[in-house]
């Protein structure tokens, strides 16, 4: 597995991106998309050489997001990609639960072309989304 972005979440995606580009010299790298599923809109930045970041930011009070957001939200996980998400969770599955729980089980994420994805939590209480693409929906940054 290698890190594939940082996902924090914020009050306002859009602010965020404004954010991230006046401060950091990130670019908006996706349009904004609302993931009905999570109740949120995600965006993706994206600067050479960096990670991708990805703001999430709740769209409502059902949002599971939306209590750690009005308490300030902030860095909420680390996005790792492996080869194949359904072999990598039967690998992690292998762990004692002390060390990990499996909080999500393979989904489609909007923000992935619906491509699969899953969440775990680690015993270091990290959450940690895994997908198996590469895919963005809504990309509209191009460097050249």
């Amino acid at each position: 597995m290698v890190i594939d972005h940082l996902g924090i979440a914020v009050k306002s995606v859009e602010d965020g991106i404004q954010h991230w580009e006046k401060l950091f010299g990130y670019h908006q790298d996706t349009e904004i998309i609302v993931n009905t599923r999570q109740q949120t809109k995600v965006v993706f930045l994206t600067k050479e050489n960096s990670l991708s970041i990805k703001l999430v930011e709740p769209t409502s009070q059902s949002s599971p997001l939306y209590d750690f957001v009005r308490r300030g939200g902030g860095f909420h996980h680390i996005g790792f990609k492996c080869d194949n998400l359904n072999d990598e969770l039967g690998r992690l599955k292998e762990y004692d639960l002390k060390d990990l729980r499996i909080m999500t089980l393979p989904e489609p994420g909007e923000a992935f072309e619906n491509e699969l994805l899953a969440f775990i939590v680690t015993k270091q209480k990290l959450n940690i989304e895994l997908i198996d693409t590469d895919k963005r929906t809504g990309k509209i940054y191009d460097p050249e």
